[in-house]
């Protein structure tokens, strides 16, 4: 009975099944469609909103990440993992060690965003970080030192930016200078499009996050100073979800027939 032949189609210990799974990855996966579940989700997929300016025009905050994605394609926004640095909290069954992921994005043309998230593994991490940036996504207004010729290439105006003990201060710089500073704000600075800038630092610089944090901040002050150009009066349409209520009314009813 030990030499009697083994059944066709089963091999020791079980191992004959194992072609039948087509590996770890299930084979070509399909990219899922997406469902929008906000108001301006519905509105951006139907193409009732067309520029991501309008959607900053109004204040509307962002809840899906996809929107972003809508209006950027892969190639355009770019992003950067600044840092991932282990953090710990004292538990009573010992330390318990997460991983921190600081991730930048931008489209090297006046949009830039920057994620922060923790997670047990540095992969989610890294993912939810990537997530946070797109939707925490701010333009960055750029000007010009001195005459106005050609695009813009610096930031408007002295603009300084804190966090914790950092301050970051951000100077119009002519053309040909190229950014001056840091590797850390030359990177943030590259992805947010500016390609001329003096900066300015103090406090400890060493903590990165902060340090990313201020450059960030920094940049995002450069709308709100109201400069001489900015004085025209502008005229504000209607709200998105005044102007196409009759749309979000009827999206809303087939949904819950559905």
């Amino acid at each position: 009975m030990a030499d009697a032949p083994k059944p066709a189609g089963k091999g020791g210990f079980g191992r004959g099944r194992r072609g039948r799974r087509g590996g770890r990855g299930g084979g070509d996966r399909v990219k899922e469609e997406w469902m929008p579940v906000t108001k301006l989700g519905r509105l951006v997929k139907d193409g009732r909103i067309r520029k991501l300016e309008e959607i900053y025009l109004h204040s509307l905050p962002i809840k899906e990440p996809q929107i972003i994605d809508h209006f950027f394609k892969d190639t355009e926004l770019k992003d950067e993992v600044m840092k991932i640095m282990p953090v710990q909290k004292a538990t009573s069954a010992g330390e318990r060690t997460r991983f921190k992921a600081f991730v930048v994005v931008g489209d090297s043309n006046g949009h830039i965003g920057l994620g922060v998230k923790c997670s047990k593994e540095v992969a989610n991490a890294m993912r939810s970080a990537i997530v946070l940036a797109k939707l925490a996504l701010i333009p960055v207004r750029r000007g010009y030192w001195g005459t106005k010729l050609g695009a813009p290439h610096t930031v408007p105006c002295k603009v300084t930016g804190k966090c914790g003990s950092v301050r970051v201060r951000l100077i119009p710089a002519p053309k040909g200078t190229g950014l001056v500073g840091s590797p850390v704000s030359k990177k943030l600075l590259s992805l947010a499009g500016v390609n001329d800038c003096f900066t300015c630092s103090i406090g400890q610089t060493k903590t990165m996050g902060n340090f990313v944090k201020a450059v960030f901040a920094a940049l995002g002050k450069t709308y709100g100073y109201l400069t001489p150009d900015l004085w025209e009066e502008t005229r504000l349409l209607k709200d998105p979800y005044q102007e196409h209520s009759d749309f979000l009314a009827n999206a809303g009813a087939k949904e819950i027939t559905a």
